[in-house]
């Protein structure tokens, strides 16, 4: 069987990050743990770290590196992140969350710290083309000219662009995520445990070059 493994997953949106983490999450037989499906699960069991997350939401507040650090530490410690690993898409969103983290993992250190590259105008030009179903949010992509209406294949609802997916917006958010991720990319670039891999091409040709990157780091980890 092919061993586990213990990742974090970095990279814009857009730049098929979930698409990857699926499939890592299969082919290691490892959960992908997302935050919000840690804040979800936390809430939805009625932990008491998930209790104050819930009243911090409920509130239109944002959730605090000790509420969140506790979540994970809570999550990272169930059975099937102990035995075989996990993927960590969304955390740490912070140095002082990479830094609690290395604190949580000293036992069992993480393998590879992955930030999967894809060109900023390729991620635009991916997100700005995405149309959803507002029925049914099936997506679809706008490779030239849209019909008019453009209805579901699925259910016959009505296919638009989010307003969320306009070139501005998404340029908003990439400017967003690329400040808060700078300043995480570059403490696990000086600790030597990032590695860049090229998040371009045929889905095949990155999912080969990811666990490329990651037989390699665990390689020189010493397989633990």
């Amino acid at each position: 069987m092919i061993p586990g493994a213990r990742l974090i997953i970095l990279g814009r949106q857009g730049a098929g990050k979930g698409t990857q983490c699926v499939r890592l999450s299969r082919h290691y037989v490892v959960p992908h743990i997302s935050t919000g499906d840690m804040l979800r699960a936390a809430v939805r069991e009625g932990t008491e770290l998930g209790r104050a997350a819930k009243e911090v939401m409920d509130a239109g507040g944002l959730i605090g590196d000790d509420i969140m650090i506790g979540i994970v530490r809570e999550r990272l410690a169930k059975a099937d992140a102990t035995t075989r690993g996990y993927i960590l898409d969304g955390f740490p969103r912070t140095v002082a969350q990479a830094e609690a983290l290395a604190e949580i993992t000293a036992d069992r250190p993480i393998h590879a710290v992955i930030d999967l590259d894809v060109p900023r105008e390729i991620v635009v030009e991916r997100i700005s083309s995405r149309r959803v179903c507002r029925d049914c949010g099936t997506n679809y992509t706008a490779s030239g000219p849209e019909p008019s209406p453009w209805i579901c294949d699925v259910c016959g609802g009505d296919v638009t662009q989010r307003d969320d997916d306009t070139p501005d917006a998404v340029n908003r958010r990439l400017d967003l995520y690329e400040s808060q991720t700078s300043p995480l990319i570059e403490h696990y670039g000086g600790l030597g445990q990032l590695s860049v891999v090229n998040g371009v091409g045929n889905p095949d040709n990155v999912f080969q070059r990811l666990t490329g990157v990651i037989e390699s780091r665990r390689h020189n980890a010493g397989g633990t």
